[in-house]
């Protein structure tokens, strides 16, 4: 007899990140991932204790993302302080993004959650302020240059202007070489 095979954890939880991404906390629902999975529900009871576990999970999950492995992604295929930056900033929007939103727009109103994005957040300005030590010497310019980094990366996606013929990711593009000392473009 074979054995059965269940639907393993991480399974789970990349699915509760999808739900959270598109629909926020409230679209984590354990019916919802199980019909999502195409397994039933019973099999979500075997690897956590309720769906508040799941949510904890979840959380570790996405703040593993957001720092370790985004920093270790980052690192190893090397370069200077501004490929990494740069990179960084491809591979927190590329993969992260849609999530970080979510949670942003949760801590809102969750103590919790707000905690643990304040300590994401630290973490990645701690490794963005190290970066740009590379480049930069002075620490109040350090300081504005993450910050403006940080917020170009998350902020680009609540504006709605146009940017006079050119793409968003053309003005992202100029933005940046201006935050990373290559002074203007064109």
């Amino acid at each position: 007899m074979a054995a059965e095979t269940r639907t393993p954890p991480s399974a789970w939880i990349d699915a509760g990140l999808t739900a959270l991404a598109s629909g926020g906390p409230d679209a984590v629902r354990v019916e919802v991932l199980a019909k999502a999975l195409g397994v039933t529900k019973g099999g979500f009871y075997g690897h956590f204790a309720d769906r508040g576990t799941l949510l904890e999970e979840m959380l570790a999950t996405w703040e593993r993302m957001s720092t370790e492995l985004l920093f270790e992604s980052v690192e190893s295929e090397g370069g200077d302080a501004r490929a990494k930056i740069r990179r960084a900033g491809l591979l927190a929007g590329e993969r992260l993004l849609p999530i970080d939103l979510a949670i942003r727009d949760w801590a809102r109103r969750d103590g919790a959650v707000a905690d643990r994005l304040r300590r994401v957040d630290n973490q990645r300005m701690d490794y963005l302020r190290s970066l740009m030590r590379e480049i930069f010497t002075d620490e109040d310019e350090v300081e504005a240059r993450c910050l403006l980094a940080f917020s170009l990366l998350i902020g680009k996606h609540f504006m709605a202007a146009d940017h006079d013929g050119r793409s968003r990711d053309e003005v992202t593009e100029l933005a940046g070489a201006l935050l990373l000392g290559g002074g203007p473009v064109g």
